[in-house]
């Protein structure tokens, strides 16, 4: 049954319960001021991105904890933490939630060890500046100088990236998925806090320009060729956006960052949500008569799980080419189960 608080379910179709939470007043700490640009649209339910989104978000299947946790971290716009061992849902729950909620195409900002703060916040390209700055001082033979040139706009050597995209003022919110956090520099955490904290940065390169050109169009992560209006350098939301932050547990976080962020650990599926996975992804009801063979499939994949870490989508890619007649030999059972459920973690991995 589902809880009236609820804004998630992942059941979808929920554009009633998303008109809810854009009509809910947020808590006073949690309140941003962004003003919208009237001339950007933001890529909404239709076209491949979504369609992606969608597909993917559709057969997640939450369990009424995790539809807890999600909510409340909707209702006080706070980012999502989720822990949890590779291949357990962890990136598949941010789809859902878009596809669930119908919030458009998720924004994707995978994290290495490499990565920066300004990476997520938005791209310049200042080689490229400089380089065009050049040849606008080249004259032709014989050309008369009619005078110093321009130099070209900044605007479009400028993009966002999908954090400073999903940070744009906006009537509803974007779903951002930072993925695998964990794998972050050491400061990384710590620099996302006061971005959380202000909903908002600044693009020091346009700030510099500010007296001189106070507005400036640029591309998003979504489209290069956006043009949304940016005023004196500076990104404010009005709706923080859904932010979902995945962890495989390779590091701690400081107590900061972890007090501002609402904590969900995912731990393996049982028999009975398997089953329910299975139904979802596949279409396929294995807890019925013709599902014995599906059924055994499962048991051979939790027991196997016993000796080394497996993740969801190898057990439905093993139904998968049940489905499609291949390995179908009672002889090759055991070559079947040792190709396509290979240990992700133990002695055999």
């Amino acid at each position: 049954m589902a809880k009236d608080w609820w804004l998630y379910q992942g059941a979808g179709p929920g554009e009633e319960r998303r008109a809810r939470m854009e009509a809910g007043s947020p808590p006073p700490w949690r309140d941003f001021t962004g003003d919208p640009d009237p001339a950007y649209g933001p890529p909404g339910c239709a076209g491949e991105a979504w369609e992606r989104t969608r597909r993917r978000g559709e057969g997640y299947v939450p369990d009424e904890p995790e539809k807890d946790v999600v909510n409340t971290a909707l209702h006080l716009r706070r980012p999502l933490l989720i822990t949890g061992k590779p291949g357990v849902g962890k990136s598949t729950l941010a789809y859902s939630i878009a596809a669930d909620l119908a919030l458009g195409p998720v924004l994707h900002w995978p994290i290495t060890s490499r990565t920066v703060l300004r990476d997520g916040l938005y791209l310049y390209d200042a080689i490229g500046r400089l380089q065009e700055a050049g040849l606008e001082q080249v004259r032709l033979p014989g050309t008369p100088a009619t005078g110093t040139p321009a130099a070209p706009s900044i605007a479009r050597y400028l993009r966002l990236g999908p954090l400073g995209t999903a940070l744009l003022p906006q009537p509803r919110p974007r779903v951002l998925l930072i993925d695998e956090i964990d794998k972050s520099d050491i400061d990384l955490p710590g620099d996302l806090l006061t971005v959380f904290e202000d909903g908002g940065f600044v693009i020091p390169e346009l700030a510099r320009l500010a007296k001189e050109e106070p507005t400036v169009a640029i591309g998003t992560d979504d489209d290069p060729d956006a043009g949304v209006a940016v005023t004196q350098g500076r990104v404010q939301c009005r709706y923080f956006p859904v932010v979902v932050l995945t962890s495989n547990g390779e590091r701690d976080f400081p107590p900061a960052f972890l007090r501002r962020c609402v904590r969900l650990h995912l731990d393996a599926p049982g028999p009975e949500k398997l089953a329910r996975i299975v139904r979802g992804r596949l279409g396929v009801d294995i807890t019925g008569a013709d599902g014995a063979e599906y059924r055994d499939l499962v048991r051979s994949f939790l027991e196997r799980a016993e000796d080394g870490d497996l993740a969801t989508d190898q057990l439905l890619n093993a139904i998968q080419l049940r489905l499609a007649g291949a390995w179908s030999a009672p002889d090759d059972r055991d070559r079947f189960l040792a190709t396509v459920m290979q240990h992700l973690t133990g002695p055999t991995a």
